[in-house]
């Protein structure tokens, strides 16, 4: 009997996307049709839009079955929204996740899912930092100076090895989130320190592989808050890998105070 043909599910977070997300859903549905032999699904999970994000994904979804969407009337958050679509892995054999804009395009991420089968990994990560990685529109220098910071802050806390952690870009095995999930927390923008280390922790092999990455105009980070905000979740997530642990539920009151005055996202509990 022929092995079956691995299925894949595709999250995409969004947050007011209304202008860029129609023809990205559009772009991935229809290379993935054509493509790609298995199952393909792809998610939307919209943070606490305000805009038309979900009738654009909906108009969308009536051209190609493949695309749906999960609605959360509420900001979660980017990394909250992936941990909500994450539920979603007993649908596919492979889980992957791009950002709304674009910047990961359709045939560079099959590329990761390729590279996935080819290695052997549980885990694909594209990265814009490793030699054959190509940029077709970099980054400002202030962007790749906060990049580079943030790179060194986590490889001294977490020694991971990782160049690039944020690439909005990344591809998993299903019995690994599934092993995984109950151990995501950060529902900010650091949420992929905490899927990776979560990841490794669990004995999973991660590979990162260079990509193709055009940066795109209109992001909606707001640098200084942004990265104030990811330091805090990445010290918060070292303080739970750590005999310090038990301190934090003492600290719960203040620690959600400081996220909410943020405009962040809160973490979500677990047994601290």
């Amino acid at each position: 009997m022929p092995e079956a043909l691995p299925s894949l599910l595709l999250l995409i977070p969004a947050y007011n996307e209304e202008q860029r997300i129609g023809p990205v859903l559009r772009d991935y549905a229809a290379y993935f049709q054509k493509n790609f032999p298995g199952k393909f699904q792809l998610v939307v999970i919209l943070n606490g839009c305000r805009d038309r994000t979900l009738d654009v994904v909906r108009e969308a979804g009536r051209e190609f079955s493949a695309i749906s969407a999960l609605d959360f009337a509420e900001p979660i958050g980017k990394g909250g929204a992936l941990i909500e679509g994450l539920k979603l892995a007993p649908l596919a054999d492979l889980i992957g996740y791009v950002d709304a804009d674009g910047a990961t395009g359709p045939a560079s991420f099959h590329d990761l899912v390729k590279q996935l089968a080819a290695t052997g990994a549980d885990c694909v990560v594209g990265s814009r930092w490793i030699e054959g990685a190509v940029l077709h529109q970099a980054q400002t220098g202030r962007r790749r100076f906060a990049s580079r910071c943030f790179h060194a802050i986590v490889q001294g806390l977490f020694w991971m090895s990782i160049r690039d952690t944020q690439c909005g870009a990344k591809v998993i095995k299903r019995e690994a989130i599934e092993k995984i999930h109950g151990q995501l927390r950060i529902a900010d923008m650091a949420f992929d320190i905490n899927l990776l280390y979560s990841l490794l922790r669990a004995g999973f092999r991660v590979r990162e592989v260079p990509t193709e990455w055009t940066d795109k105009t209109g992001s909606k980070v707001a640098l200084g808050r942004t990265s104030f905000t990811m330091l805090l979740s990445v010290i918060r997530l070292r303080l739970v890998y750590s005999p310090l642990r038990p301190v934090l539920k003492f600290f719960a009151p203040l620690d959600s105070w400081i996220y909410r005055k943020m405009r962040a996202p809160v973490p979500r509990r677990g047994r601290e």
